[in-house]
């Protein structure tokens, strides 16, 4: 069938109504202006300690934390590369979701046999990540509002399940012209604050003993036979007894997992803060989180101080797998970010964004975290969040202290857990590959979600996935 416009696209603005939106705009994460934190020293010197966390972003804050509430006599090193929570955890949308699965259909599909109690769990975690903030004093902004999932295009309205609020309905939560139906799961997402959520963790693992060192790159372990292992930095060195690799997105120090996850960029738009006029327009007194179906879907949020956050849509590869500062700035996403926006909110023509911003996205071919042992058990990691991170690396956190504890868990025990994803294959494959995937996705969205058969390919190999 031919193309059509998205409902995005047939309400586009007039490109000065963009141009005027982004004019005071400035490159910079809003998040991270926005969350007070200390600084730590580098690493100086050799050391020793029981545990040994490679990242500073929520997977390694979390297994530190952790691990000292387990053994509060434990001794633990926290090595970060650059600043805390600088990367994907203090640059994200703040969903924090219960899923360890990214969604229902992806984990039914791959994981059939064990999907209600990876559900059961996930929820059990996010229950659990809600205690740790109240007990631990995180000041994060935590709201657990749920999520609301709008069909934007008549043929999404059919994918909204039992439960789904009519054109009306949802209309009256958050007013969008677009908004056809949708669909909200209250207790299954809480937002946060992002970078003040990791510089909260650190300032809890610090309470806790923790010793946290920025601008302290690892450059390669070496792990004998037998013995502890020596955890090489460009400032000095480390020799403990166990480590837990949480580099996210950047290149793995086990050669084995390099080709397990691609860089993916995902760009960001906040806005000013709301008047009061302008936000009883568009309504949203629940506060929830928001997203649309679409294959490449858009997602939004409001702040504590009613800025609207919208991001999403415009998922870029690089071929290389590197992750470069060069690759944050985007105008033609950035323009069609803020497009996209004024389509779907008309009522706020003339508020205007005042950051921009992206990041790189640790994406796997099963879009969620894998999870492994090395050197004999000394050495766990886990990387490969898909962008869904923010609750799940507590998960993966509970999962690498289990096993370097040597625990068979319900945890450790799940073929999610055991089982690897297909790697990535080696360039120039793996650009064309995602490309196509990524045009693919597009194609979809403008041919009332028919997939075509490089989609439906991969969906027969395991490797389709629709949002």
């Amino acid at each position: 069938m031919p193309a059509r416009q998205t409902a995005y696209e047939r309400n586009a603005p007039a490109p000065a109504a963009v141009e005027a939106a982004l004019a005071p705009s400035r490159h910079s994460v809003f998040w991270l202006e926005d969350a007070p934190g200390t600084t730590y020293d580098a690493l100086s010197g050799a050391t020793e300690a029981d545990l040994v966390v490679v990242g500073g972003g929520y997977c390694g804050l979390w297994t530190a934390v952790l691990a000292k509430r387990r053994n509060p006599g434990a001794r633990v090193v926290l090595l970060e590369a650059s600043t805390i929570g600088w990367a994907a955890s203090g640059r994200n949308g703040g969903f924090c979701e219960a899923s360890l699965t990214h969604g229902e259909e992806n984990g039914r599909s791959r994981w059939p046999d064990e999907y209600d109690e990876l559900e059961r769990l996930g929820l059990a975690n996010l229950d659990a990540f809600e205690a740790d903030v109240r007990e631990l004093g995180i000041d994060c902004q935590y709201e657990r509002t749920g999520q609301l999932a709008v069909a934007v295009e008549e043929h999404q309205v059919a994918w909204l399940g039992p439960h789904a609020l009519d054109r009306a309905a949802v209309r009256a939560e958050i007013d969008s012209p677009l908004f056809l139906a949708g669909e909200w799961e209250r207790d299954t997402c809480a937002l946060v604050h992002p970078a003040r959520l990791a510089r909260e963790l650190a300032r809890v693992a610090t309470d806790l003993g923790v010793e946290v060192h920025e601008q302290t790159r690892v450059t390669g372990f070496d792990a004998p036979t037998r013995g502890p292992v020596v955890v090489r930095t460009t400032s000095g060195s480390v020799t403990a007894d166990r480590v837990a690799l949480a580099t996210n997105v950047f290149p793995s120090l086990l050669r084995r997992t390099r080709m397990l996850t691609v860089p993916v960029y995902d760009y960001v738009l906040m806005t000013e803060p709301l008047s009061a006029a302008q936000l009883a327009s568009v309504g949203w007194g629940h506060r929830q989180g928001l997203g649309d179906l679409a294959n490449q879907f858009h997602y939004s949020r409001l702040t504590a101080d009613n800025r609207i956050l919208w991001g999403g849509y415009d998922a870029v590869y690089h071929a290389g797998r590197r992750v470069r500062a060069s690759y944050e700035e985007r105008p033609a996403t950035f323009s069609a970010l803020a497009s996209h926006f004024l389509a779907a909110f008309p009522q706020l023509e003339g508020l205007t964004f005042t950051h921009r911003w992206a990041g790189a996205i640790d994406t796997s071919t099963q879009f969620v975290a894998f999870h492994g042992l090395a050197s004999r058990g000394r050495v766990a990691y886990a990387a490969g969040f898909t962008g869904l991170g923010v609750g799940a690396t507590r998960f993966a956190a509970e999962v690498m202290l289990d096993r370097l504890s040597g625990l068979s868990t319900e945890r450790t025990r799940l073929e999610m857990v055991r089982r690897k994803p297909l790697p990535f294959p080696p360039e120039p494959f793996a650009a064309v590959g995602i490309n196509a995937t990524r045009w693919s996705l597009d194609r979809a969205d403008h041919r009332e979600g028919r997939r075509n058969l490089f989609l439906r390919t991969l969906d027969a190999a395991g490797l389709g996935f629709d949002s």
